[in-house]
């Protein structure tokens, strides 16, 4: 069960850095688009987190549900959007922000929003 949740841990760190890399290398002046890099990443991280807390469920651990569920309403956001505007020849500056931020944001939930030991 271990391994299972470090391949899907892992999918889901590389599906967010494929949609954060497909938004920065877009960073600077030009036109700004979804592109099918973003996409993948950005199906991936949500699969795979679902397929996490899943496994995470199946173990002896507390899950943080309230954790879980914000990390859900994001990724939910952050695939609704890209999926939306996928076959669009550009997205307005405002959108692209909006993704790098919510993108961000989920990283910034995922590794500070940690339980606390004593």
């Amino acid at each position: 069960m271990e391994t299972l949740r470090l391949i899907l841990l892992i999918l889901h760190i590389l599906g967010f850095s494929a949609l954060i890399g497909g938004l920065l290398a877009q960073a600077g002046p030009g036109d700004k688009r979804v592109t099918g890099v973003m996409r993948d990443g950005v199906g991936t991280a949500f699969l795979a987190g679902l397929l996490l807390v899943g496994v995470l469920e199946g173990g002896d651990d507390p899950v943080n549900h309230a954790k879980v569920g914000v990390k859900l309403a994001i990724g939910l956001v952050l695939l609704v959007l890209v999926m939306a505007n996928l076959r669009k020849a550009k997205i307005p500056n405002g959108l692209w922000a909006g993704l790098l931020v919510l993108a961000v944001a989920e990283v910034c939930v995922a590794v500070l929003w940690s339980p606390v030991h004593s």
